[in-house]
């Protein structure tokens, strides 16, 4: 574990200055107290997990976890990197690092899951960064969200099994922005695929202006919310390794899919469609879901058959304004 520590700032001396052709040492620092004079005392050490309410510090990301418990409180977390997980049972936190991009929860997972198991009434995520989570059933995620709702912003979730994982929630919601899903998902044990990001039932999941890129294996997006905004977003598969869909809605959903950029790598273990609509069940209805004004094309020199979405629910989706590489059907009824 280790965390930067403001430097120690020291009072400028007096110089010698020019009279009259004369070399004449400024006197004016003797008549100064001593503690002028002195290097100022080191500020206080910056403490690991800070408390922002109260003011506590913590070493152990747990420990300031469970000093909010059922309140609402926000953990500000020193530039460095942690082996250091936590698992929030009640309240509502906030987990902000300091400065953004510089709070590494690095290769430790609590409850065999996640560096954050989250079951509270909410958390809000900003600025963290996630990497190297891999556990033995192959579900290891930078966020675990078992309960409760759950906001994203500056995220990085980099060389783990999964990105964000959740349990169902019809009532909750997901939001998710600004954020990087990098070398993620993994097709290689015994549970099933893991992918960048796997969400369970809930109620409403919005994803934007964030990028996806280097699938390892499964889908980028996986989610069986029963509405969706996904707008906005990179899906870069062009280094991607035996990656599926770009975006599997496995349970039907209505909403919306637009203004998102997509290219097709040439490694695929399933490159028959870009977006798959209820493929594995019909749990939500999807009249009425928006797929507009999306680019979708193949890497450089890749030329293939494939489809930009395939519907297995029959349902009226309405597309229009994408713009598709030759090889692309924009629809197909499965």
């Amino acid at each position: 574990m280790t965390h930067t520590r403001p430097s120690a700032e020291t009072a400028s001396l007096s110089r010698p200055s020019i009279w009259g052709g004369l070399v004449v040492a400024s006197l004016a620092a003797a008549a100064l107290p001593v503690a002028a004079v002195t290097a100022q005392a080191p500020a206080p050490r910056m403490s690991a997990f800070t408390v922002m309410e109260t003011g506590r510090g913590f070493e152990s990301l747990q420990q300031a976890v469970d000093s909010i418990g059922a309140a609402k409180g926000t953990i500000q977390i020193a530039p460095g990197t942690y082996r250091q997980c936590a698992v929030q049972t009640a309240g509502v936190i906030s987990y902000v690092a300091d400065t953004y991009g510089t709070a590494v929860l690095d290769r430790t997972a609590c409850e065999g899951k996640a560096a954050l198991v989250l079951r509270g009434v909410g958390a809000e995520v900003r600025g963290v960064t996630f990497s190297g989570i891999n556990v033995r059933d192959g579900n290891g995620a930078g966020i675990r969200l078992e309960k409760g709702s759950l906001n994203v912003a500056f995220g990085r979730f980099l060389n783990s099994q999964q990105g964000i994982l959740t349990a169902n929630n019809p009532n909750g919601r997901i939001f998710i922005t600004r954020s990087t899903f990098s070398g993620l998902g993994t097709c290689e044990n015994s549970a099933g695929c893991a992918h960048s990001i796997y969400t369970g039932d809930y109620g409403q999941l919005t994803v934007r202006e964030s990028r996806f890129e280097r699938g390892q294996g499964g889908h980028y997006l996986k989610a069986r919310a029963s509405n969706v905004v996904i707008e906005g977003n990179s899906f870069d598969d062009a280094n991607g390794r035996g990656t599926n869909y770009m975006i599997d809605l496995p349970a039907g959903a209505t909403g919306r899919i637009a203004q998102n950029w997509f290219v097709q790598g040439r490694d695929k273990e399933n490159y028959s469609a870009f977006i798959a609509l209820g493929a594995e069940q019909n749990l939500h209805g999807s009249d009425g879901l928006n797929v507009t004004n999306n680019e979708a094309r193949f890497v450089p020199g890749l030329r293939r058959a494939s489809v930009f979405l395939a519907d297995w629910t029959g349902s009226r989706v309405v597309m229009s304004g994408n713009r598709l590489a030759d090889g692309l059907t924009q629809y197909e009824e499965r």
